[in-house]
């Protein structure tokens, strides 16, 4: 008796070369797709992250350079940090409004190169502050405490932050410090201030995640004191991303996120799933970008082939833009 040509020989025969597999793909990668996250600094120098191959802290003529040349080779779009030195923290977070801060030198510079990129900026306080929290502290809990963060208070500073980075050059401010009604004071100071082309990617679904450590490294923007339990959301609640992303969509977001990306592809795929119109962005954060490192470093996985899956899983669950310090690399490898 033949062996019957459907269905399971069918799925096969468009499995048998790469060139076939290529054709029927329905999951692409694209350098438009990709946003590069950059951390800026005063420093003379570029500073590498110990816990993230091939990323540094870079000095703002660095970074220019580096944008420009990222931009010839297809990668147009670009989220900057800013890494703040002790002598300009304070317990407000006051110098990321500041026009000599290097997130808002970068981004004016970059204008004024008149380079054809798209450039985010990331609008928190955490690496601003003395204390290493996303606003203002009223009072310091005991180390391990959960910390009770001025909702209202920081909100007023988190409006003349993103003022400040729009005049400096934003396309895009992305508010990350999950604090209520963040999206909608933001919108409001950028309308008042004139910026109302200015748009908003909101950090909707932002969890307390164990994957943020080499970030904090890369930023130097690590708590002094208690975690971030109080205000960054727990992964234990099936169903709080809704009411956050209804929140951001209600006050003017623009376009939104899922951070940490790969340990929440669920959350992503029903995202992307209720909100069809809206751009979700899907962050591929720093501990997920060591993890993948060390594992080839010790010659248990390709990185390569690692992270163009990871980055297609990524795609496959919904995501639109996929913030990645493979940039780079994925741009290269997809051209």
């Amino acid at each position: 008796m033949s062996t019957p040509s459907f269905p399971q020989q069918r799925l096969r025969r468009l499995r048998s070369s790469g060139l076939i597999r290529d054709a029927v793909a329905d999951v692409t990668l694209d350098p438009a797709d990709l946003i590069y996250p950059l951390f800026v600094s005063n420093a003379r120098r570029a500073r590498p992250v110990n816990s993230m191959p091939g990323i540094s802290q870079l000095p703002v003529a660095q970074a220019v350079q580096l944008i420009r040349a990222q931009a010839k080779r297809g990668l147009k779009q670009f989220l900057l940090f800013g890494v703040t030195p002790a002598s300009n923290k304070d317990a407000t977070g006051s110098y990321a409004a500041d026009p000599d801060c290097p997130v808002n030198r970068t981004l004016a510079q970059v204008r004024h190169a008149g380079l054809p990129v798209l450039l985010y900026a990331d609008l928190c306080l955490c690496e601003y502050t003395d204390h290493g929290h996303c606003g203002v502290v009223p009072d310091r809990p005991a180390p391990t405490g959960t910390v009770n963060v001025d909702n209202d208070a920081t909100l007023e500073l988190y409006a003349q932050v993103a003022v400040a980075q729009a005049r400096a050059g934003a396309d895009v401010v992305a508010p990350s410090g999950m604090m209520d009604g963040q999206v909608g004071a933001i919108r409001r100071a950028l309308d008042q201030a004139g910026r109302p082309d200015t748009a908003i990617l909101a950090y909707s679904v932002k969890y307390a995640s164990s994957f943020y450590g080499p970030f904090r490294e890369a930023g130097e923007g690590g708590m002094q004191f208690g975690d971030r339990k109080g205000y960054q959301m727990d992964y234990r609640r099936r169903e709080e991303w809704r009411l956050e992303l209804q929140a951001d969509l209600a006050q003017g977001a623009d376009m939104v996120m899922v951070k940490p990306a790969v340990a929440y592809l669920d959350v992503l795929h029903q995202m992307k799933q209720l909100v069809p119109g809206v751009p979700v962005a899907a962050y591929h954060v720093s501990g997920e970008f060591a993890m993948l490192h060390a594992a080839a470093r010790l010659g248990w996985l390709d990185l390569k082939a690692a992270a163009l899956e990871t980055t297609c899983a990524l795609r496959r669950a919904g995501a639109d833009l996929i913030i990645t310090y493979f940039a780079p690399q994925l741009a290269e490898w997809c051209a």
